[in-house]
């Protein structure tokens, strides 16, 4: 049933606005930086740094400088930082076996990052673009991003994750069913207390061109993602994902880019 509001006098929508305090107590949305999560870039090497150059004033950072930032920012009050990696060409394969190393460069930055700031959360994520000599979220078979066997993929990289001591797992691929089996794999490996944010709503656009940039998948990818992330034109497709994503067991969602 619609709300009715009592007509004017007795309803005079500016009352509440009369003060700051006031104000503040009815604002429906507010951003503080209890709402933050600060995204790192991590690459190989050692107590240095190199700026992103699409990017103005954003780094990689070595990972004992990743452990630094996570100090920084528990300084700061900013609950969690998420991780991603860059990996050099060189060091990309067909089969992305790197991904699910436990000695990959997003779990030595996970363990170095518990380790100096306990209790800032860490977020990482979860696709194998990083890896993939193809610069695409999942395998690729005769030309055709292959859904099913990415999501056994994806499911090993977020047990390693885990394991390292992920607190949030942000599965950011748009395969089909990876979040109902990460969820219960980490469930039978007894990884009950990591949760998942899902990249639920995430539409294929050139807003990604930096943050390929920061990860080095510019130069990998070939052809485009247009055959799993959502095409921009759909608001009711996005809807349908995010509650087939909570029903998965993902305990937050997001759509990207927020921007538009």
């Amino acid at each position: 049933m619609k709300p009715t509001l009592a007509p004017y006098p007795t309803t005079r929508m500016r009352r509440m606005r009369q003060s700051a305090a006031l104000r503040a107590l009815a604002r429906q949305n507010t951003l503080t930086v209890d709402d933050l999560i600060w995204p790192i870039f991590v690459m190989d090497g050692k107590d240095d740094e190199t700026p992103v150059a699409s990017m103005p004033g954003v780094i990689r950072r070595t990972v004992d400088r990743v452990a630094q930032a996570a100090i920084e920012a528990q300084e700061l009050g900013i609950p969690a930082i998420c991780i991603f990696p860059y990996t050099d060409m060189a060091a990309r394969t067909k089969d992305c076996a790197m991904a699910w190393d436990p000695d990959n460069l997003t779990n030595q930055a996970v363990r170095a990052v518990k380790d100096a700031a306990p209790d800032i959360a860490v977020m990482t994520d979860i696709a194998l673009d990083p890896y993939n000599i193809n610069g695409h979220d999942g395998f690729v078979e005769n030309g055709e991003i292959v859904n099913d066997r990415t999501i056994e993929a994806l499911v090993k990289m977020a047990l390693a994750q885990a394991e390292a001591g992920a607190d949030i797992l942000g599965p950011s691929d748009m395969m089909d069913g990876r979040i109902g089996a990460i969820r219960t794999a980490l469930e039978s490996e007894g990884h009950q207390n990591v949760t998942i944010m899902s990249y639920t709503a995430k539409y294929a656009s050139a807003f990604y061109g930096p943050f390929r940039d920061a990860v080095g998948a510019s130069a990998a990818l070939t052809g485009d993602k247009k055959t799993y992330q959502m095409d921009p034109g759909n608001s009711d497709e996005a809807l349908r994902l995010v509650e087939r994503d909570l029903n998965g067991g993902a305990g937050m969602i997001e759509g990207r880019p927020g921007m538009p």
